[in-house]
């Protein structure tokens, strides 16, 4: 019988967002694509440093221990060929990460594949994959730069999220955009009960949310944050589009144009997902990041 992905949460991630690839990137634009080749063949025993992703996608590939039945699946979707992704496969051997499946498309988007894969996430360093799969409809984030440090496996995953064009549609966002606090703040009080649309992370987070009740509250491995610049006077309308949808979030920051780093810091996130670089830049010391857009 087929194996059947339907059922999981399936993470597809770029060997550059889950591994330390730059000095090889590097290679790849100043030299061309046949140094970049040769670098990796002759380099192929060595394993790579960990990326911006890697302990994100560890503690997920953790909770699978708890089931004879894995919950969790992540795939390497590659714009790599096979050949290199022989220094790929060595590293995920090497860091024991339970990974069976990956596409290799040898420089072109892989964009296209997201769907055979049933993919629920895809992140990648290269952000023309990560919008041509925004358009497909699949949640995506380009993973930014940020040097992290190998933690002990923890088992518990933190996932924060942005709210406006990220778990919700941007509508309001673009009310804020174009005519500014007050008539954002009055658009939202007059809508408090009617729920915002979905964002392109919904999906994401209605996964998560049928894997956390799986579990006691308490005892869930998947803590989520909302963590928006929104006013505390906006939450009738988030929390009752929440509860519409049947979906959870563990904890709620309402910034009120207040930076969010510190937040996210003291929470633990192993990720952050946001569409706002003013949000993003401040946080990148301390939280691996993912960069999604509409």
């Amino acid at each position: 019988m087929a194996y059947d992905l339907k059922d999981k949460l399936v993470i597809a991630i770029s060997s550059r967002a889950l591994f330390d690839l730059e000095k090889e990137n590097r290679i790849f634009d100043e030299e061309g694509l046949e140094a970049y080749y040769d670098y990796q063949l002759k380099h192929e025993e060595t394993p790579l440093e960990v990326g911006t992703a890697f302990r994100f996608v560890k503690n997920l590939l953790a909770i699978n221990k708890s089931f004879d039945d894995k919950l969790i699946e992540v795939i390497i979707l590659s714009r790599n060929n096979a050949a290199t992704g022989l220094r790929i496969g060595r590293s995920i051997a090497h860091y024991q990460l339970e990974i069976e499946r990956s596409g290799w498309t040898a420089g072109t988007s892989v964009a296209k594949y997201l769907d055979a894969f049933k993919v629920d996430l895809f992140l990648s360093a290269h952000p023309a994959d990560v919008q041509d799969a925004i358009n497909a409809d699949v949640a995506a984030a380009t993973i930014l730069p940020h040097k992290p440090t190998v933690d002990v496996e923890s088992d518990m995953v933190k996932i924060a999220f942005d709210g406006d064009a990220v778990i919700f549609g941007d509508e309001s966002e673009r009310i804020y955009q174009e005519k500014g606090l007050e008539a954002f703040l009055a658009h939202e009080r007059d809508n408090a009960k009617n729920p915002l649309s979905k964002g392109p992370f919904f999906k994401f987070l209605k996964v998560i949310s049928d894997i956390q009740d799986r579990f006691p509250m308490e005892k869930s491995p998947i803590r989520t944050a909302l963590v928006t610049a929104r006013n505390f006077s906006t939450h009738e309308r988030v929390l009752r589009t929440l509860d519409a949808w049947g979906v959870r979030v563990d904890e709620a920051f309402f910034q009120g144009g207040v930076q969010k780093y510190e937040v996210i810091k003291a929470f633990g996130a192993d990720i952050f997902f946001d569409d706002q670089d003013t949000h993003l830049k401040y946080t990148a010391k301390d939280t691996p990041l993912g960069k999604s857009s509409l």
